[in-house]
């Protein structure tokens, strides 16, 4: 167990150059917020920190809750020596750098933490640079990543690393960070002697969006804006003003969101449905983007129990474009509320996956003769057309008798339809009609 009762070199003295929320860093595992899962007493990972255990690990987590900081406190709590590089800043020269300098260690009998920022970023050949040194005990290989480690780092890494999945930090969690920073006197605000409402500090905490590195920035621009030592709500505004929430165009944030976007439109909960829309526009999402999977929804999930759907996802998406943001995206929203209220069927959706499925296993079934196109006289000597009846000319506007499909195929049914919306009166209709033709059939 390290000595905790000096100053540890990763973390030096307070520099008052440096931002609050570096100053604030936490220096040991009781000070980190908002892990109690991960680190709370009693954890695994907690024991094994303690026990001064420490193993390759990938740490997964939104930005500002903490990934970073436990990376230190790894090398820490193992006394080991710390080396960082940025995957966004490096390349396979800094990497052979690093890992040499770890190698001269190893030889003398030190253990280094290497902890590599953003390792989602790496190529397979900077992540597989990483495998002998982590087999062979030269590093503990610790990467951060806001991406989630399935699709983003190579099988190899993994298979060495544990994944440790860190938490958007709360609100509650937050503000005692923020309580922290105005009461330390060393490395916080606690000689302005600030005066804070605790509203104000939730309403930080909220707009940090999970983040404490943001919230403890949002406290370091109000103190500097703070008149007579107090913050009050005008410096909240300005403070705040511009804030967005937590969106990461193409990562797993925003194919998550979308997901729950199309998914709540499934369910019927217009209200889930347009604060998902919402989300992934103040996200700043291409609303074309959201244009065009809505179209999709009405395809794919509404179908024909509401072909007005498609019409005005369609009318929708030609409205945006027309009038761009913001007047556009009350379109889209009129879209998606529509969409979610709308009767749902995936019918034709089933129906199109069954035919394509049928195709592939038959293969390439010949055209009845009757159904075949016969524009030269030989085709027509051949059988070609011969006994087709228009339809129009039937009594009825059906040939019930007439033979359509293939005659492997003669019976098979592809498309169910639903009694939702629409669909129900196609279904009845459906339903007459195959019973008739059947009962027309020749026996």
């Amino acid at each position: 167990m390290p000595d905790f009762s000096r100053e540890h070199t990763l973390f030096p003295e307070s520099d008052a150059l440096k931002p609050l929320a570096e100053r604030m860093r936490p220096r040991t595992l009781d000070e980190i917020v908002g892990q109690d899962r991960l680190l709370g007493k009693g954890s695994a990972l907690r024991r094994a920190l303690e026990a001064g255990s420490v193993h390759s690990m990938v740490l997964w987590g939104p930005p500002g809750c903490g990934k970073t900081t436990l990376a230190l406190l790894v090398a820490q709590y193992a006394d080991a020596h710390f080396q960082a590089i940025s995957a966004v800043l490096s390349g396979l020269a800094e990497v052979r750098k690093a890992l040499a300098e770890a190698e001269g260690l190893y030889a003398q009998g030190r253990r280094s933490v290497l902890f590599v920022d953003e390792v989602h970023r790496f190529n397979k050949a900077q992540q597989d640079a990483f495998l002998p040194h982590i087999e062979r005990g030269v590093i503990v290989f610790v990467g951060a990543t806001t991406e989630n480690p399935s699709f983003e780092l190579n099988s190899a890494l993994l298979s060495r690393c544990r994944v440790h999945v860190m938490d958007a930090v709360g609100v509650d969690a937050i503000v005692v960070a923020l309580k922290r920073a105005l009461a330390d006197d060393d490395r916080g605000l606690g000689t302005l002697h600030l005066r804070v409402e605790d509203e104000a500090l939730s309403l930080m905490a909220r707009a940090a969006d999970g983040d404490v590195r943001r919230a403890l920035t949002f406290l370091e621009i109000a103190a500097e804006l703070a008149h007579d030592s107090r913050i009050d709500e005008s410096t909240l505004q300005q403070v705040l003003a511009d804030r967005t929430r937590r969106f990461d165009k193409g990562g797993e944030q925003f194919y998550d969101q979308i997901s729950a976007l199309h998914k709540s439109v499934r369910s019927s909960n217009p209200d889930a449905a347009l604060y998902w829309l919402v989300r992934m526009l103040d996200g700043g999402c291409e609303p074309l983007y959201l244009a065009r999977r809505m179209v999709r929804m009405a395809v794919e999930d509404i179908g024909l129990a509401d072909p007005r759907a498609w019409q005005l996802a369609l009318h929708g998406w030609d409205t945006y474009e027309r009038l761009g943001s913001p007047e556009g995206e009350l379109a889209l929203a009129e879209v998606a509320l529509y969409l979610a209220v709308a009767p749902k069927s995936n019918a034709a959706y089933v129906a199109y996956g069954a035919a394509r499925a049928n195709v592939r296993e038959t293969g390439t079934l010949e055209v009845p003769m009757h159904l075949r196109n016969a524009p030269t006289r030989l085709m027509q000597g051949l059988g070609y057309g011969k006994g087709y009846q228009y339809d129009p000319d039937v009594k009825g506007g059906v040939a019930l008798d007439q033979q359509c499909l293939p005659d492997a195929l003669v019976g098979t049914e592809f498309y169910a339809p639903t009694a939702n919306g629409v669909e129900a009166k196609i279904r009845e209709k459906l339903d007459t009609l195959r019973k008739a033709r059947a009962q027309a059939q020749p026996r």
